[in-house]
C-alpha cells in the first residue's frame, strides 16, 4: 500500500488539508502533520530557537504546535518515518488562495514541498486560487482540486514521478466549478505586480502599528498560456515544474567579466 503524507500553511483544521484527505483516503494509508495555526507566507523557514510537539488528533493525524510546514516535514520524515519506510509522496495543501509566480518564494504551502524534495520525498504543492474576496471557494467548493490531486497521484503512483531530485510540482486550481475547466496546462512560473498594501492604524492608547494586507492578484502579461496566471486567468490547471536550484546560469559569464 502507498504511504502519502500530507501538510499544509493554513492548519490542521483547515477546510483545504481536510477535503485534501478525503480525496486521497481511497489512494493509500495517509497520514497528516500540519501547523497548529496558519502560518501562510512563512517560507522556507524552521524552528530553531523553540521546543516543538506532535499533538495526536486522531490516528495518524497531528497537528505540530506552533511549528512551520518545513517543520512538519522535516520532523515527520525524521521521527514518524523510519529510513526503511517512508512516504512515497507529500502533498502540501489544498492551500486556501493561490501560489503563483514569485509568490512561491514566501509560500509555506510551496516550502513543505521543497523540503520533502530534500529529503528525497516526491512532493506537490496544490493551491485553491479564489475570487472575490473567497467567495469563490464557498460556491464551488475543492471539488475540482480534489479531481486535479487524485489524477496527479494516481498517474505518479502507475508510473512514477515526472521530476528528478529536488524539484516538485506546485499546481494551482483555476476558482471555477469541474464542467468549465479545460484541463491542465503546464506552464512556468510568472510575474507578479506587487502593491505596496500595508495599513496603519493606531491602538486604543494611541500607539501606531500596521497591518500587511492582501493584495490584487495582478501579473505581467505574456504571449499565449505559458505562466501559471495566465493559464489560471483561462480555465487550465496550472501544473508548474519548479527546482530549488536558484542559480541564473545565463549571468554566470556576465558576472565572471564584472568581477
Amino acid at each position: 500500500m502507498k504511504h502519502i503524507l500530507i501538510t499544509n500553511d493554513d492548519g490542521y483544521d483547515s477546510k483545504g488539508l481536510l477535503a485534501l484527505v478525503e480525496a486521497l483516503k481511497p489512494l493509500g494509508k495517509v497520514t497528516v502533520v500540519a501547523p497548529s495555526t496558519e502560518k501562510s507566507a512563512c517560507g522556507h523557514s524552521l524552528t530553531l530557537t523553540r521546543p516543538l510537539h506532535f499533538i495526536e488528533i486522531q490516528k495518524h493525524f497531528y497537528k505540530l504546535d506552533d511549528g512551520t510546514p518545513s517543520d512538519c516535514i522535516f520532523l515527520a520524515l525524521n521521527k514518524l518515518f523510519s529510513k526503511e519506510n517512508r512516504p512515497d509522496i507529500v502533498i502540501s495543501g489544498i492551500n486556501i488562495g493561490s501560489n503563483m509566480g514569485e509568490d512561491i518564494t514566501y509560500s509555506g504551502t510551496a516550502s513543505a514541498a521543497m523540503e520533502a524534495v530534500l529529503q528525497g520525498i516526491p512532493a506537490i504543492a496544490i493551491s485553491q486560487v479564489y475570487a472575490e474576496h473567497g467567495k469563490s471557494i464557498v460556491e464551488f467548493g475543492y471539488g475540482l482540486a480534489q479531481e486535479s490531486i487524485v489524477f496527479l497521484v494516481n498517474k505518479i503512483f502507475e508510473g512514477n514521478f515526472p521530476l528528478p531530485e529536488r524539484k516538485f510540482l506546485n499546481v494551482n486550481i483555476p476558482p471555477i466549478p469541474s464542467a468549465q475547466c479545460k484541463g491542465f496546462k503546464v506552464t512556468r512560473a510568472g510575474n507578479r505586480l506587487y502593491a505596496h498594501n500595508a495599513e496603519v492604524h493606531y491602538n486604543p492608547r494611541g500607539k501606531e502599528y500596521y497591518w500587511i494586507g492582501l493584495p490584487e492578484l495582478g501579473w505581467m502579461e505574456t504571449k499565449g498560456h505559458t505562466t501559471d496566471f495566465e493559464a489560471v486567468n483561462n480555465d487550465y490547471i496550472s501544473v508548474t515544474p519548479v527546482k530549488l536550484d536558484m542559480t541564473d546560469y545565463n549571468e554566470i559569464e556576465n558576472l565572471k567579466k564584472w568581477i
